[in-house]
């Protein structure tokens, strides 16, 4: 039988008989078996998405040992707790700059400049231990919590693309404020739990003009914060909002953003709708980078700073467990250090178990979210933070 499988299903013994989507040019040479997860992580750095493969010519195969790559951006408990603060007060905030805003009194930036360098900082010392926190957040404040995510990936892309400081810096200020209009959108239309009808959409995009004035009268604010803030609907096929600018309008830093915001609103779980899982967001990126809505090449070099199974993400492995990512493998990235926490087979927590995937016979199956085993996100870092 023959079916599709996404890159991170993939697994030692699958057949593969041709490549199913792609945002590379990568030809497979001829049909045949995956022998070991090299094979894996080759295809992932040729940008292959997903194959197809012949399920009747599986071969049932034990990952080989293999040496464990040493990396030193082990998360502590002690990292997630200053990290969760640092959370706790953009988004504290936040909340005073969009009840500023909504009084159409004048917005004091030095807060926003203050927290953003803040979240630099702790990035560029550490740059899992924030990103690790965007798993963690509150379905009910998805307004407060997008702007800072947002913020804070637009921060880790930038490290990733060794831009400057300063440049960083605005590129974070103007993520962190970038929404800030979604104050002018009626409740009804901006909560509004199912799909809205073409006249409430229309009411919708407007968020983003009302972004750009409310910004542009910023004292102090820089026009690289106002760009970023004012593209991050734009698409390179001329069909964003709201200026409708097409791929040669559209700057570097606009780009970014766009990926950035994107990927948050996939992945964020709110009160009426479940997260994506990062590879199958990944998937919807490089989808959109088809259709050139976004770039190609940005995406793919997203994709790689993220990770492919980010630290603080989690994952489903073959011995029919959940686990925790808590450290990165940087030369292969589909074996990462985890911490196993959950039995599938028995629905209950279990002792966690720390599992170096690059010396042990246990795989990843899939990237999965916390909600679709019913479980709590905060209460699974907790148990992990508890027992070391």
């Amino acid at each position: 039988m023959l079916i599709e499988k996404n890159l991170s299903e993939l697994a030692v013994g699958h057949y593969v008989t041709k490549i199913s989507k792609q945002s590379g040019n990568y030809t497979l040479q001829s049909p045949g078996h995956i022998k070991n997860f090299q094979v894996i992580d080759n295809l992932f750095n040729w940008s292959v998405q997903s194959v197809i493969i012949d399920t009747s010519k599986t071969i049932l195969a034990k990952r080989p040992k293999q040496n464990i790559i040493k990396n030193e951006q082990v998360i502590k408990a002690e990292q997630i707790k200053e990290a969760k603060k640092i959370f706790n007060e953009s988004k504290t905030i936040q909340k005073k700059i969009l009840n500023v805003a909504l009084s159409g009194a004048p917005i004091n930036l030095e807060p926003v400049i203050d927290i953003t360098n803040k979240s630099i900082d702790t990035i560029f010392n550490n740059p899992d231990s924030l990103a690790c926190i965007l798993n963690i957040r509150e379905k009910d404040e998805y307004l407060l919590e997008h702007s800072i995510a947002v913020s804070i990936y637009i921060i880790l892309f930038a490290r990733y693309l060794s831009l400057d400081r300063i440049t960083i810096e605005q590129l974070s200020i103007g993520a962190f404020l970038h929404d800030i209009g979604k104050i002018k959108i009626p409740d009804k239309i901006l909560n509004k739990p199912e799909k809205l009808t073409n006249e409430e959409f229309t009411v919708m995009k407007t968020h983003a003009n009302h972004s750009i004035d409310i910004i542009k009268k910023i004292p102090g604010i820089s026009k690289l914060s106002i760009e970023v803030a004012a593209l991050h609907h734009e698409k390179l096929d001329g069909n964003g909002y709201p200026f409708q600018k097409k791929a040669d309008d559209t700057s570097i830093p606009g780009r970014m953003i766009t990926i950035c915001d994107i990927f948050d609103a996939l992945t964020a779980t709110r009160i009426y709708k479940q997260g994506f899982s990062h590879p199958k967001a990944f998937a919807i990126l490089r989808e959109l980078a088809n259709s050139n809505h976004l770039d190609k090449d940005l995406v793919d070099k997203f994709i790689k700073c993220i990770g492919v199974f980010p630290v603080g993400s989690l994952v489903q492995l073959n011995s029919h467990k959940l686990a925790y990512v808590q450290e990165r493998n940087e030369e292969k990235p589909t074996h990462p250090t985890v911490k196993s926490f959950y039995s599938i087979q028995l629905s209950k927590f279990e002792t966690t178990q720390e599992i170096h995937l690059a010396t042990s016979d246990d795989y990843i199956i899939k990237g999965v979210t916390a909600e679709e085993f019913q479980l709590d996100m905060n209460k699974i870092v907790k148990l992990i933070m508890l027992q070391g």
